[in-house]
C-alpha cells in the first residue's frame, strides 16, 4: 500500500473502532435493561408488550451513531494550548510504513467473524428449506401459503420473512385433533401477522454484527422465548376457552431436527413449563395492554435520549480546515512558513531551509477528533533528522499547538536542537 493510502485506511479503522465501541456500549446497556424489565413487564402488561422491549437494543445502537450538533468552541486562555506539544522519537521510515496497525487487524477480524456467522445462518436456513422439497400445498382460507411437509419431523413452523409460508408436519391430520389443528394454524398465522419472521431476520443480522459479544447470543435466545410467549398470548386472547387443547398441542409437538434462523418453529425447545404456566394465568386486560403500550413508548423515548446524551460528540464537522504554520530551527526565532486551506485528511507538502541546516521536506494533514478537537498529523524527514518521523498532536480550533522534533542539548543555555513547528488550526477557510 502506498504512503498516501495508509493514513486513509488507518483513519477508517480508527473511526470504525470509535463508532463500534459506542454501538457496543449502547447495545450492552439496552440488553441489561431489557433483561431486568422483561419479566416484570410480562406480569404487568402481558407478554406482547414485554416482547416489544426488544426494540430498545437496536434503537439504542442507532441513536448512539447519530451526529451531535457541535457549536464553535469558545477561545480558551492561550497558555492552555501553548504547552500542547508532541516530541517524536525518530523511527525508521521503512519500519513505520511497513508496520501493521492493530485497528486494521481488528477490523478485518470483525469482518471475518461477521461473514462466518452470517454464512452459517444462511446455510442452516437453506438446509431447512431443502427438507421442504416434496411438500404439498393445502387449500386454506389463510392469507399465507400452507404446506404439508413430506417428513413428520418438519413443522409446525412459519418459514421465512418475506413470502412467509406455514409448514405443517406430514402426520398433521393424524397427530392433532380438529381443535388442536385450528389452534396451531392460528398460532402460525399470528406469527406471520406480527411479522415475527422479520424479527428473527433482524435479530440474526444483529448477532452476526456482534458475534464477539456474549450478551448478543443470550439476547437472541431470550428474544425467541419472549416471541413465542407473545404469540401464545395473542392466540389465547382470541381462543381463550381452548387452553387445554392448546397445551395438548404443545405436548404433541416434536422438537425440530434443525434450527430455523429466519422463521418461528413451534416446538418444546422453547421453555415448555413457562408457556404452559402462562396458560393458567388470567389474561391481561385490554386497558393494561394499552397502558403498557404508552409506558413502553415513553420509556423508549427516555432511553433514546439517555443514549444520545451519553455519547460524546465525535467530531467537528467541517468541509475545510485552515492551518497557520510557522517554523524555527535549533531554537532560533520562528518565521512564518505558510497558510493552508485543506479538506479533512488532505495532505499538503511543507519544506524549508536554513543557514547551516540541510533542507527538510514533509507533509501535514488535519483530521476531526473527539470533543471538537482537530488532529494534526505530519511526516517529516531531512534537516537535522537522522531518520523520518511522523509526529501527531491534537488541539482545539483557533488554539496553538507545537510539535518539536529533536532534542534538548546539555549546554548551559539548554538550547533546543531540531525542528519546531507552531500551528494554529481553524474550522473553515
Amino acid at each position: 500500500m502506498s504512503e498516501l493510502q495508509m493514513p486513509g485506511l488507518e483513519s477508517l479503522a480508527s473511526a470504525w473502532a470509535e463508532r463500534g465501541w459506542l454501538a457496543g456500549l449502547a447495545f450492552t446497556a439496552a440488553v441489561l435493561v431489557v433483561a431486568a424489565l422483561r419479566r416484570p413487564a410480562r406480569r404487568w402488561f402481558g407478554p406482547e408488550r414485554a416482547f416489544q422491549l426488544w426494540l430498545l437494543p437496536p434503537l439504542a445502537m442507532l441513536v448512539s451513531q447519530l451526529p451531535h450538533t457541535t457549536a464553535t468552541p469558545a477561545r480558551l486562555p492561550p497558555l492552555v494550548y501553548a504547552i500542547t506539544s508532541a516530541v517524536a522519537a525518530p523511527l525508521p521510515h521503512a519500519e513505520n510504513t511497513g508496520s501493521f496497525d492493530w485497528r486494521i487487524g481488528t477490523l478485518l477480524l470483525w469482518l471475518a467473524g461477521t461473514v462466518i456467522v452470517f454464512a452459517s445462518a444462511v446455510a442452516v436456513q437453506r438446509r431447512y428449506r431443502r427438507r421442504l422439497r416434496g411438500a404439498t400445498p393445502l387449500p386454506t382460507s389463510l392469507r399465507w401459503p400452507v404446506l404439508r411437509a413430506a417428513d413428520a419431523s418438519v413443522g409446525p413452523a412459519l418459514v421465512g420473512a418475506w413470502r412467509s409460508r406455514i409448514v405443517l408436519p406430514a402426520d398433521f391430520a393424524e397427530r392433532y385433533d380438529a381443535t388442536e389443528q385450528a389452534l396451531i394454524l392460528a398460532h402460525e398465522s399470528a406469527h406471520a401477522r406480527r411479522g415475527d419472521g422479520w424479527w428473527s431476520l433482524f435479530a440474526h443480522a444483529l448477532v452476526a454484527l456482534l458475534w464477539f459479544h456474549p450478551l448478543a447470543w443470550w439476547a437472541l435466545a431470550a428474544l425467541r422465548r419472549d416471541q413465542e410467549l407473545a404469540c401464545d398470548a395473542a392466540v389465547l386472547r382470541e381462543c381463550g376457552a381452548q387452553r387445554r387443547s392448546y397445551a395438548n398441542a404443545m405436548l404433541k409437538t416434536q422438537s425440530p431436527a434443525l434450527a430455523l434462523p429466519v422463521g418461528c418453529a413451534w416446538s418444546p425447545r422453547h421453555p415448555l413449563t413457562e408457556r404452559i404456566a402462562m396458560l393458567k394465568q388470567k389474561p391481561v386486560s385490554t386497558l393494561r395492554r394499552r397502558v403498557g403500550g404508552v409506558a413502553l413508548s415513553v420509556f423508549a423515548g427516555m432511553a433514546a435520549g439517555v443514549a444520545y446524551a451519553a455519547t460524546v460528540p465525535a467530531v467537528v464537522t467541517a468541509d475545510r480546515y485552515s492551518l497557520e504554520l510557522s517554523l524555527s530551527f535549533d531554537g532560533k526565532p520562528a518565521q512564518q512558513l505558510k497558510k493552508m486551506c485543506l479538506k479533512p485528511g488532505e495532505y499538503a507538502s511543507i519544506n524549508g531551509v536554513a543557514t547551516d541546516v540541510p533542507p527538510w521536506q514533509g507533509r501535514v494533514a488535519m483530521f476531526p477528533a473527539e470533543k471538537g478537537e482537530i488532529e494534526i498529523r505530519s511526516e517529516i524527514h531531512g534537516g537535522t533528522l537522522d531518520k523520518p518521523v511522523e509526529p501527531m498532536v491534537r488541539t482545539m480550533p483557533r488554539q496553538n499547538a507545537t510539535i518539536e522534533i529533536g532534542r534538548d542539548t546539555a549546554g548551559a543555555d539548554g538550547s533546543f536542537k531540531g525542528i519546531k513547528l507552531e500551528m494554529t488550526p481553524g474550522i473553515g477557510c
